[in-house]
């Protein structure tokens, strides 16, 4: 008979939506690269200093969410652009290549990490880059699950602080026990954004599928296409323009 921690580790592990266990979490895989070098590197060099896991998965969530600078304009629908050594070489990217940066670097540090999925409406937008979408939805926006103190606990460590600061926004914080979700509501009590529909978690980018998604709900943006494009926007510029006083 399994004892009761087994059994619900058990159930915990079947919400993957990919049938990945909680070892399979600590692995790399082909966008969650967890085994590259520059990500061994950040890593390590974040996490020095301390042995415990939440102080650990704290660390890395802030060293992600502001040393990467979210940017929505410039990741195109290629499978290098989608790694997690991708995004911090280049040291921008956006919700899920953040999201699988998070993961990477998670698995480096011996955290068990997955990636979650979710449709959502956001009004942290400017009006260039809805236009460029043809809606205000962002259809699988991206977060991290890290297994901690034996539950799993969401990261979102997409928007870096000089970004929310650019729109008004209180910065989204992580203290490794409490989900970290985006508020529903900005400082002035305006909607910020809403949760639509999940997809569910996975152990490794679902690359394919969003590809396809994207290829459909956002016809308008010919640029993901092109791994060669000129950049089309400055996310930050256009933040700052946009909620100027």
């Amino acid at each position: 008979m399994p004892d009761k921690a087994e059994t619900a580790e058990k159930i915990v592990i079947d919400t993957l939506g990919d049938g990945a266990s909680l070892a399979d979490c600590l692995s790399p895989r082909e966008y969650i690269d967890s085994d590259h070098p520059r990500i061994v590197e950040f890593a390590r060099d974040t996490v020095a200093g301390t042995s415990d896991r939440i102080e650990q998965a704290v660390k890395l969530y802030y060293a992600v969410r502001d040393q990467i600078r979210y940017d929505p304009y410039n990741t195109p629908l290629t499978p290098h652009a989608y790694k997690a050594s991708t995004c911090l070489m280049q040291g921008y990217g956006y919700c899920v290549t953040k999201a699988a940066l998070m993961g990477a670097a998670a698995r480096a540090a011996g955290i068990p990490a997955r990636v979650g999925f979710a449709d959502v409406r956001n009004h942290m937008t400017t009006k260039r880059l809805t236009e460029f979408m043809g809606t205000d939805v962002f259809y699988y926006h991206g977060y991290t699950d890290l297994w901690l103190e034996g539950k799993w606990v969401k990261a979102t460590p997409a928007f870096n602080k000089g970004l929310t600061d650019k729109f008004r926004l209180k910065s989204l914080e992580f203290d490794g026990r409490q989900d970290s979700i985006y508020h529903p509501f900005d400082l002035q009590g305006q909607r910020h954004m809403e949760y639509l529909n999940y997809h569910g978690t996975f152990v490794d980018v679902p690359f394919v599928t969003i590809r396809e998604a994207f290829r459909k709900l956002y016809p308008s943006m010919p640029f993901l296409n092109n791994e060669n494009a000129e950049p089309v926007g400055d996310f930050a510029r256009e933040a700052e323009a946009e909620n100027a006083a």
